[in-house]
């Protein structure tokens, strides 16, 4: 197994409990997951941060168990009261805590796997290059060891943000901000700052930087100026139509599901609600043209709106999506990443704490939002800007542009250029690897064809269920 972070985790819980049963009947043997890095078990998300990075989602979709939404709220308990988002009604904690979370589950899993049978070691170093090697394979580490197996998952993360404008190496340039605690403690406070992006992580950034009491201006610099859409207070409502069920339903009479079947749901659940299915795809369309700071203010003033349409789109896109995605005939998935920015922002919302923060700071004048980037580049010790109506300098440039989907991290280049190689994998026409050899499994953002929300976990749970069941049923030796 490479690499032990979230994807590793979940994989380790599947094969730990009901979903791994058959594997573990069938024999014993050793697991051993390679993680170069400090952080086993978290990840790059999820290691020591400061307080202000939260996680971005309500605790019923960051179960690393998949099927069961409690899974991670039973373990916060407690814990959560002191980390609510009060527009939201839930906590959202620090994602350092959540790293305690995947850490809890994985050492109870390895608990649980070693009373089996199954013991599990940890190998801190980098997986160079694997190889077909009889009826098994090869694991080459960079320190030059070699390690059998019958099986391999690769549980790479997801890649790190592209310099799209060439800036690496420049001073005062960040490539990279996570940890944000590192890459803020050599901002000083009176500079100009600009970040690239205006996704999650630009928010991130711009969230962390007024907490540390930053004075400077701040700009979100993007091509498109598409802020996140915001997270809306839950009602308690349970989709009728938009559910797995449904979906199930529609592939065994029909034998496949289209985007116009999963829009037929939706049509369904708002009508049983008196809602227009117009007036919510207008307001989506919107999303690209209108201004971002009026559309900020109208998303953060309807959070508490009891209309349903974009709370079941936030809510099932992460219960139904990854079960749903795969039943998608190509086409679909195809139209769905044209409109990527818009997909992504309605299914990875920002929260409502960082909303209003970012509210506070455009009304302010100190954080700007400036869409249709030219350039960016160092002239005199500061980088300079270029956009649409004029330009802009900054002492500081934070690179917090979202990595696309089924991006491949450095650190794996070597063993996915290896898989690839051997014909252990192929690469899937929209990225990502395909399993060509049955002992070759994949688990994350590197899935072939996997959905555009990346680093989604219940995405990652389903993934893992799905890989814990293939190997109860080829009977592992």
């Amino acid at each position: 197994m490479s690499e032990g972070g979230a994807a590793a985790v979940g994989l380790l819980h599947a094969l730990a409990t009901t979903e791994g049963e058959v594997a573990i009947a069938a024999g014993t043997g050793t697991i051993t997951v390679f993680e170069p890095s400090p952080q086993l078990w978290r990840g790059r998300p999820y290691g020591p941060d400061l307080d202000s990075v939260l996680v971005n989602a309500p605790p019923a979709i960051m179960s690393i168990r998949h099927g069961d939404f409690s899974h991670y709220t039973a373990w916060l308990g407690e814990r959560g009261t002191d980390h609510i988002d009060e527009r939201l009604g839930q906590p959202l904690v620090p994602r350092a805590l959540y790293g305690e979370y995947l850490e809890h589950t994985a050492e109870k899993a390895v608990a649980a796997l070693a009373e089996q049978g199954w013991p599990v070691r940890v190998v801190s170093a980098r997986v160079s290059e694997v190889a077909r090697s009889g009826a098994g394979i090869v694991v080459r580490t960079d320190d030059a060891q070699e390690h059998r197996a019958t099986h391999l998952a690769l549980c790479v993360g997801g890649g790190a943000p592209p310099d799209l404008y060439g800036l690496a190496g420049g001073p005062g340039f960040t490539a990279d901000p996570y940890p944000l605690a590192g890459t803020l403690d050599n901002v000083p406070a009176e500079t100009d700052v600009a970040v690239i992006g205006s996704g999650l992580t630009a928010v991130d950034v711009v969230v962390s930087l007024a907490a540390r009491g930053h004075a400077g201006r701040i700009s979100l610099l993007s091509r498109s100026g598409v802020l996140p859409h915001v997270w809306q207070r839950q009602d308690g409502r349970s989709p009728r139509h938009v559910t797995a069920e449904r979906v199930l339903e529609l592939r065994q009479t029909r034998g496949n599901v289209t985007l116009d079947d999963l829009i037929g749901l939706l049509r369904a659940e708002l009508a049983d609600a008196g809602e227009d299915f117009q007036e919510l795809t207008t307001e989506l369309r919107a999303a690209g043209t209108d201004n971002p700071v009026q559309r900020l203010r109208r998303q953060i003033a309807a959070i508490d709106d009891p209309r349903i349409g974009r709370r079941v789109l936030q809510q099932t896109v992460h219960s139904v999506g990854p079960y749903a995605w795969r039943l998608l005939p190509e086409s679909d998935r195809s139209w769905l990443r044209r409109h990527l920015r818009t997909a992504a922002s309605v299914a990875s919302p920002m929260i409502p704490r960082n909303a209003s923060i970012l509210m506070r700071l455009l009304d302010s004048g100190q954080l700007t939002v400036t869409p249709g980037i030219h350039t960016i580049e160092p002239v005199n010790g500061r980088y300079r800007v270029r956009h649409g109506p004029g330009e802009l300098t900054a002492e500081i440039v934070v690179n917090a542009v979202n990595p696309p989907p089924q991006a491949v991290p450095a650190s794996a280049r070597d063993l996915v250029r290896s898989v690839l190689g051997n014909c252990l994998a192929t690469l899937h026409p929209s990225g990502g690897l395909i399993p060509a050899d049955p002992r070759l499994h994949v688990v994350g953002d590197l899935t072939g064809g996997g959905s555009f929300i990346t680093s989604s976990i219940p995405g990652v749970a389903a993934q893992a269920s799905r890989v814990a069941e293939a190997l109860g049923s080829r009977h592992i030796p």
